[in-house]
């Protein structure tokens, strides 16, 4: 019996169409709409807060509001001058990534933070190899992002306890 009343599996099947959207849209026009994400803060953290209501877990929603907070934040690091790494479109999708990676554990949180750079890094050394892009290209980021938090909420804890174990 799912004690958080199905709220948190809403908020998590909402997220991946979100995110299926968000990685065609990125990848061919290089933007990640503020009409499609930033609504989603908001019904991700109207879905997560009924589930702790549900589940009497505010612990939860504690973790879940410091994740998205903490990858809002480093993401803003990367974007800010000089370095401009990555464009606010990736920071604002850090954000709410970090949101629902923070609900499932921290884990999940840490293996979806660094798989999105792991799966980014491969696709861009493959596609200079390939010479499709150079060192200097911009590159979609908001795709390798899904799928590495993808990974964290499937696969995080036992990839974090196989790896650190």
């Amino acid at each position: 019996m799912n004690l958080s009343g199905g709220f948190d599996v809403a908020a998590f099947i909402y997220a991946g169409a979100m995110g299926v959207a968000l990685s065609f849209i990125d990848l061919r026009t290089h933007r990640l709409p503020n009409r499609i994400v930033v609504p989603s803060y908001g019904v991700g953290l109207i879905l997560f807060g009924c589930a702790a209501v549900a589940s009497s877990d505010g612990v939860r929603l504690g973790q879940s509001l410091l994740g998205m907070l903490g990858m809002f934040a480093v993401y803003l690091l990367m974007a800010v001058p000089p370095r401009q790494a990555i464009g606010m479109g990736d920071v604002k999708l850090a954000g709410l990534l970090g949101l629902h990676l923070g609900w499932l554990g921290w884990s999940s949180l840490a293996v979806g933070f660094i798989g999105a750079f792991l799966i980014g890094g491969i696709i861009s050394v493959v596609l200079m190899t390939l010479g499709r892009v150079s060192r200097t290209s911009r590159i979609p980021f908001g795709p390798w992002m899904i799928a590495g938090a993808a990974i964290g909420a499937l696969w995080g804890p036992w990839l974090a306890s196989s790896l650190f174990s």
